[in-house]
């Protein structure tokens, strides 16, 4: 199956705050299938609802904080269940030392089973410092090796960022990832641009993607050089869509 394109809605974030269901619609129109939210912006579930369903719109996932879960778990579950949501995505968590990343590890996962039952899947999302924040650990190695209901969303740009060889590593932990961040790398300054105009092997990206049955590629850039946020992702659709096209042809 060819996965579906979703945009990961901090990359256009200042045009959802400016008018959610209007940066919606561009969305839309650039050619994305899904979305990927970070926040609503005050909306209501039902709201939400309303405008994915006039657009046309899938929910790929929802990117959560941490702390949300910690403290309203059911209140969430019952939001992202109205929206049609059933992946729940941890965007970001960092600490000193490897024994609070543990500890962290473990809640996570009690978390992940009370999810389950309720048909969603948690997830978490990944940047570079999980591989470098604690000398001689792979954080997200451990957290496989040491949970069975957590899963990753693996953002690529990160793990290149980070100096890990990404194809290996993919490799080795196919098994629970569920989601990627398609995004490319700018050399020189290192940032994210758009798909195609960076040094990342986006095909080979994707030919793994393939090999491990992705349901969706989640675009996201947050540095921008050429573009502003409405028209990178628009190129990052564009792009994204003839190299699925190629590779699953």
């Amino acid at each position: 199956m060819k996965p579906q394109i979703a945009l990961q809605l901090w990359s256009v974030k200042e045009a959802c705050e400016e008018n959610f269901f209007a940066a919606l619609t561009e969305v839309k129109k650039s050619g994305y299938q899904g979305v990927e939210f970070a926040g609503y912006y005050g909306k209501s579930a039902a709201e939400v609802k309303g405008y994915l369903d006039e657009l046309g719109l899938k929910v790929a996932a929802s990117h959560i904080p941490y702390e949300a879960l910690q403290t309203n778990l059911e209140e969430t579950v019952a939001f992202e269940k109205t929206i049609g949501n059933t992946r729940i995505v941890v965007p970001y968590a960092t600490f000193k030392t490897f024994e609070e990343w543990k500890s962290f590890i473990a809640e996570l996962e009690e978390i992940a089973k009370k999810v389950a039952k309720d048909g969603m899947e948690l997830i978490y999302h990944n940047h570079a410092h999980e591989f470098t924040e604690i000398p001689g650990q792979d954080i997200l190695d451990y957290m496989v090796k040491n949970t069975k209901h957590i899963h990753l969303e693996t953002d690529l740009y990160w793990l290149a960022y980070s100096g890990t060889d990404v194809l290996p590593w993919l490799e080795e932990h196919k098994d629970r990832i569920r989601l990627f961040h398609m995004k490319d790398m700018q050399d020189s300054p290192r940032e994210s641009t758009e798909i195609g105009s960076g040094i990342l092997p986006m095909k080979e990206y994707a030919q793994m993607a393939k090999q491990l049955d992705l349901p969706w590629l989640i675009v996201e850039q947050e540095a921008f050089q050429q573009y502003q946020p409405l028209g990178a992702a628009a190129i990052n659709c564009r792009q994204l869509g003839a190299i699925v096209e190629e590779v699953y042809s």
